[in-house]
């Protein structure tokens, strides 16, 4: 299969990484998701707050518990007000361990700054973000210098607080000393089965790297599993649910839980054999 073969001369990504963890791309609102948001309290444990420095002196996004990070979306971002269903379930969930990215929409690098920065701050002030999802976040290195202000401007907001650059694909290497941790697959199954990991990515250890899958079957998901150990993706989210057609990235296909939760959850901690 494509995703274990790697061009002649280039660096395989290592085959022999930890068990991955749960990152969770944004379910639907909790009025809408109640079991959803209640899940996450169920399945979280230990916590993604403390840790030894990982790669580049930051902190690690791996904690004790399976899903590590879960992205607030109020609406398209903080909304223009708290939101009394959003508040509660913010709330909760940090105290479970598990880190709140706030969603911030980059329009691929289309966005004015000051938005960006407006839509920050009330996710800091209302919820109490630890961090940001930089989603639609830009791939081009022509885009790069404009990515790592908003990331150092952010990161002197947040502190210490994880951003996911939710790019999708593999970006130009730069953007991976700007962030956290980098999305570098969010698409279907049928694709996903046959990607092949970019070269430069073996240098980073497997934390600093996500994988997104929609339309995983069941039975395929130790497959993905395997997959993700082999190109070194240290978080990943895999869901039955299938994207809107019309729908960049998984759209709706992370507004809700999968069908086998449990069996997800239950694979993570356990390894799947290569």
């Amino acid at each position: 299969m494509s995703h274990l073969t790697t061009p002649a001369g280039a660096t395989r990504a290592p085959t022999r990484a930890p068990s991955p963890v749960i990152g969770v791309p944004g379910f639907a609102h909790p009025l809408l998701a109640p079991t959803e948001w209640a899940e996450l309290l169920r399945c979280a444990g230990g916590s993604a707050r403390h840790g030894a420095p990982g790669h580049g002196g930051r902190v690690p996004l791996r904690g004790g518990g399976p899903v590590h990070w879960a992205v607030l979306n109020v609406s398209n971002g903080p909304g223009a007000r708290p939101d009394p269903h959003c508040l509660p379930a913010a709330a909760r969930l940090r105290e479970t361990g598990v880190r709140l990215l706030g969603h911030l929409d980059l329009g691929r690098g289309t966005r004015p700054l000051g938005e960006l920065l407006a839509d920050a701050h009330r996710y800091l002030e209302w919820y109490r973000a630890d961090g940001f999802w930089l989603d639609r976040c830009p791939t081009e290195r022509a885009q790069l210098s404009a990515t790592r202000r908003l990331a150092a401007t952010l990161r002197a907001l947040c502190g210490d607080g994880p951003l996911v650059f939710g790019h999708g694909d593999h970006p130009y290497p730069g953007y991976a000393e700007s962030a956290d941790q980098l999305v570098t697959f969010a698409g279907s199954w049928a694709d996903y089965r046959w990607s092949q990991v970019a070269e430069w990515t073996a240098t980073y250890p497997p934390e600093r790297f996500c994988h997104l899958v929609h339309g995983v079957p069941r039975t395929h998901l130790d497959e993905a599993l395997r997959i993700a150990r082999w190109q070194g993706a240290g978080t990943v989210y895999f869901t039955d649910r299938r994207a809107d057609a019309a729908a960049g990235g998984g759209g709706d296909a992370w507004a809700s839980l999968p069908g086998y939760w449990d069996e997800f959850v239950s694979r993570i901690g356990t390894g799947v054999s290569e």
